[in-house]
């Protein structure tokens, strides 16, 4: 028998549920993106005991590494593909990207195409989701129709790995920057590139270093951006870098607008002019990512 005592207190635990519910679901669908790194920041150190340090980045509580300098013949820091995998499964951790040099296939190098597919198919072993262009070297990038040469191919790498269920990203440096009338190498490659097919892995401290705003790049070319370097500029020099969150980067603004530039994965790295204590500055920087800015 349903008294109205009964109904009252059906229809409370209704209305609490039905409060609950829309929380639960927000919270469920605003997930902190994980943290990254990228791995030349521990250049000097990892190449010595690869196994231990992978475990202590591990340990800091990074959840996902980009890789560097992959080669056919030496793999990662001397383990073929699949041991690097098994290794960073070990250690709960990801490689959604890795940074594979390009200039070969961008040069039309006879070598070019078997470097691009067996980059391919080490990033396929790691279960990574993007080959990125780390940088381009000086003799390709002098013109503004070189930059849009360098577009083309990058049109012509990336559907080679659609094909295989990649995507291609750039990442950037400063001199992408260089003004070609009222255009830039960057813009040239912005407009010229497919947006179905390449990203842009946006390196932060590259990009306010250049004087250059990202959130006007941001709203120039909503979501192209769906990786960025966390990197940030000594206060004093700004060709040094220093732990985030220490420096002259203003990363709130930027992480306020992280829908715009569509981003999915951040890398802390260290990179220029920057040798402190490695493991204890990427720790440092992983802090100040989770506690000020995620």
């Amino acid at each position: 028998m349903t008294t109205r005592r009964n109904f009252i207190k059906h229809t409370g635990l209704l209305a609490a549920g039905a409060t609950l519910l829309p929380s639960f679901a927000s919270s469920m669908g605003s997930a902190k993106p994980a943290i990254g790194l990228q791995l030349y920041s521990l250049r000097d150190i990892i190449g010595k005991d690869i196994t231990s340090i992978i475990e202590k980045v591990a340990a800091i509580g990074y959840k996902e590494v980009e890789t560097y300098g992959y080669s056919k013949k030496d793999g990662f820091w001397g383990l073929d593909a699949k041991a690097f995998a098994s290794l960073l499964k070990e250690n709960g951790l990801k490689s959604p990207s890795g940074h594979f040099d390009m200039d070969g296939f961008i040069n039309n190098k006879s070598n070019g195409m078997e470097e691009l597919k067996s980059y391919i198919g080490a990033a396929n072993v790691l279960g990574s989701k993007y080959i990125t262009v780390p940088y381009l070297g000086a003799n390709i990038r002098k013109t503004a129709d070189d930059y849009k040469k360098i577009a083309s191919k990058l049109n012509k790498a990336a559907s080679l790995c659609k094909s295989s269920g990649l995507r291609l990203a750039y990442h950037n440096h400063d001199f992408e920057f260089t003004k070609f009338g009222n255009t830039t190498g960057y813009e040239i490659m912005l407009n010229e590139t497919d947006k179905s097919l390449v990203d842009f892995e946006m390196d932060l401290y590259w990009v306010v270093r250049s004087g250059v705003d990202p959130l006007v790049l941001f709203k120039a070319h909503p979501k192209r951006f769906t990786m960025w370097h966390i990197k940030d500029m000594d206060k004093k020099n700004n060709a040094i870098n220093t732990e985030i969150g220490q420096g002259a980067v203003n990363f709130k603004s930027i992480f306020a607008e992280t829908k715009l530039a569509g981003v999915k994965h951040y890398f802390v790295e260290h990179e220029f002019n920057y040798k402190p204590n490695e493991l204890g500055s990427i720790k440092t920087s992983f802090d100040y990512v989770k506690n000020e800015l995620l």
